[in-house]
């Protein structure tokens, strides 16, 4: 596979969106300024393009392997897994404290999309040691982050999360894993865990396992789960690795995607019960979990858009090759490359078009989360947190979805060799499927977005996003040219579609649930196209500003930026109304069972 990270594009963004002038500004992040984010980027290019992704195919087509409890890694991944800890990628954005570098949200995002671009099934595990990290940082004693962290984010030990059971999915309060107390202050963890991603392999030499379980005096529900570190080998006290714990891998999935990374089926307890340490307070487990989880949200989201940016490369590659029948304008007696047909360049602009806005937004929520942690103003810090909180699920949601619409016009674009598998276009749609389900559901992004982000606070903080997008509508207004007023105009239809249905969303979540949340995951779908319509429309405003400075990059983006108004944004309003009429989920809620 071939892979070039769009670094200019990802600095466009840093600079002209996300606010990289303002988050160097922000206390103890004064060295994180452009020319410290270009310097960055620039290796995490060379290390994804050079090192990562030449592995993604081997990966596919030689996928990690189990055997008697023991998983290998595909051929490769374990040098590369060394060249990535030893350039202390994993502890890019973590603190200076325990080992880590840390930089600014907004400079490791970039770094984590082209990750995932290069190689979905290799970014999986830091992915995971990420979210441990944050848990720990979060919730764990002193002792405990002494003791794992560091290691964690040298890359000498990675990190899982532990929630599935084969009877507990997405409903937790299902979990039965068990924890028996001992003397000495430990637990004895017993159960199975299913789903559990890189849980097992040999790249590094430890790995700590975040794991869900309960208390023989637990309440019942998820009031009564708590959180446990579970090491595969015991740490001994002066940091050494001690004995192997009672935790074994029995199975390996067999996936339609990312076969490279193990998904693991972990035992726990077949030999006495294997050890763990209380994370925080008892009967807290899924608070606990639940920051691990938001960050690995975020890191999804982000998965979709490297996935959906190599699917582009990929497509536009073989358009640009590809020859096949001649141009109908009549421009060229013999056929041309697929690239000059018209309905070629809708599908190429249309797969350019989602993940720009997407990577935009993305980029522009990471800015957010950095003023809500560094901010000197706590009523900033508030208000910069809700907004990243509200823009979460979007990414996560609607990012992963766009990603299976995009890979698919790949595979689409390629013609019937993209449903054979040496192009490599079909890898992209398989292994971009498990997104939009894993870290939740996208129904559970949307009722995250309905219940906890929108009806919570009255609509408050979606209302100061729409009056943000009004701002941009008006200045769309007073600028020149053919693309500002058709972005002008559709951007201010979508956002009138949007706040309509959040107003919807307000008035009835109590009223009548059962509606608005048959419409969760289009209002989802509405705030992802118009939110990312409104960074395109910024991206249009700037690069109408900086034009002269480079016509050729500048004209894309404006290009790209009309036709995301003209194509993707009208779509805001059918998707408004089919959520706001009601009356269609009421007729479908009313069907028995046999009726499906």
């Amino acid at each position: 596979m071939s892979y070039t990270a769009p670094v200019k594009d990802m600095l466009f963004v840093l600079k002209e969106l996300a606010g990289m002038d303002t988050v160097a500004a922000l206390p103890g992040f004064e060295d994180a300024n452009l020319d410290t984010a270009q310097a960055v980027l620039d290796e995490a290019a060379k290390l994804c393009g050079e090192v990562l992704a030449p592995l993604n195919v081997t990966g596919d087509r030689a996928p990690s392997s189990w055997h008697d409890g023991e998983v290998t890694s595909t051929a490769g991944f374990r040098e590369a897994f060394r060249q990535f800890v030893e350039g202390g990628w994993q502890g890019l954005q973590h603190p200076s404290e325990y080992g880590g570098q840390a930089l600014p949200k907004l400079i490791a995002t970039p770094c984590i999309e082209m990750l995932n671009a290069a190689n979905l099934s290799f970014a999986l595990c830091p992915l995971l040691t990420d979210g441990a990290i944050e848990a720990l940082l979060t919730a764990g004693t002193d002792d405990q982050k002494a003791r794992y962290v560091p290691k964690l984010i040298s890359g000498e030990w990675t990190g899982t999360m532990n929630l599935t059971e084969p009877q507990a999915g997405s409903d937790l309060a299902l979990v039965r894993s068990r924890a028996e107390p001992q003397a000495d202050g430990s637990y004895r963890i017993f159960g199975t865990k299913i789903f559990i991603t890189w849980g097992e392999h040999d790249m590094a030499e430890n790995i700590v396992h975040l794991v869900l379980a309960r208390t023989p005096d637990a309440p019942a529900g998820v009031k009564g789960i708590s959180l446990f570190i579970v090491p595969k080998f015991l740490v001994n006290e002066d940091g050494s690795l001690g004995a192997r714990n009672d935790v074994r891998c029995v199975s390996i999935e067999h996936k339609l995607g990312i076969k490279a990374s193990p998904t693991a089926v972990l035992q726990y307890g077949d030999d006495g019960g294997a050890v763990g340490y209380l994370i925080g307070e008892a009967n807290r487990g899924l608070e606990y979990m639940f920051i691990m989880m938001n960050a690995a949200r975020f890191g999804v989201g982000m998965q979709g858009i490297g996935v959906a940016e190599s699917a582009c490369q990929k497509a536009v590659a073989y358009a640009k090759e590809r020859v096949q029948s001649r141009p109908v304008d009549g421009s060229a007696a013999q056929a041309v490359s697929i690239i000059h047909h018209p309905d070629v360049r809708r599908m190429l602009a249309t797969m350019r078009a989602l993940t720009e806005g997407a990577r935009a937004l993305a980029y522009v929520a990471a800015a957010h989360s950095d003023h809500a942690h560094r901010h000197p103003d706590a009523a900033e810090r508030e208000r910069h947190q809700a907004i990243y909180e509200y823009l979460v699920p979007i990414v996560k949601g609607w990012s992963t979805e766009m990603v299976n619409d995009v890979a698919s016009l790949g595979v689409q674009v390629h013609g019937g060799m993209g449903f054979i598998e040496e192009t490599g276009a079909a890898q992209f749609y398989r292994d971009a499927r498990i997104l939009a389900i894993y870290e939740g559901t996208t129904a559970i992004q949307a009722n995250d977005l309905v219940g906890r982000k929108t009806v919570r606070d009255g609509g408050a903080v979606a209302r100061a996003v729409l009056a943000e997008i009004a701002e941009t509508i008006e200045a769309l207004a007073q600028a020149d040219g053919t693309a500002a007023a058709s972005m002008g105009a559709q951007l201010k239809q979508g956002a009138q579609a949007l706040g309509d249905v959040v107003e919807f969303v307000v008035a009835n979540t109590k009223r009548d649930p059962n509606a608005v949340f048959m419409g969760s995951v289009p209002y989802l779908k509405l705030a992802g196209i118009v939110l990312c319509g409104w960074q395109m429309a910024r991206a249009l405003l700037a690069s109408t500003r900086c034009h002269a400075d480079d016509p050729s990059f500048h004209g894309a983006k404006i290009a790209v930026a009309q036709f995301y108004a003209e194509h993707i944004l009208p779509m805001a309003s059918s998707t408004a109304v089919s959520i706001l009429s009601g009356r269609g989920s009421q007729s479908v809620l009313a069907m028995s069972e046999d009726q499906f």
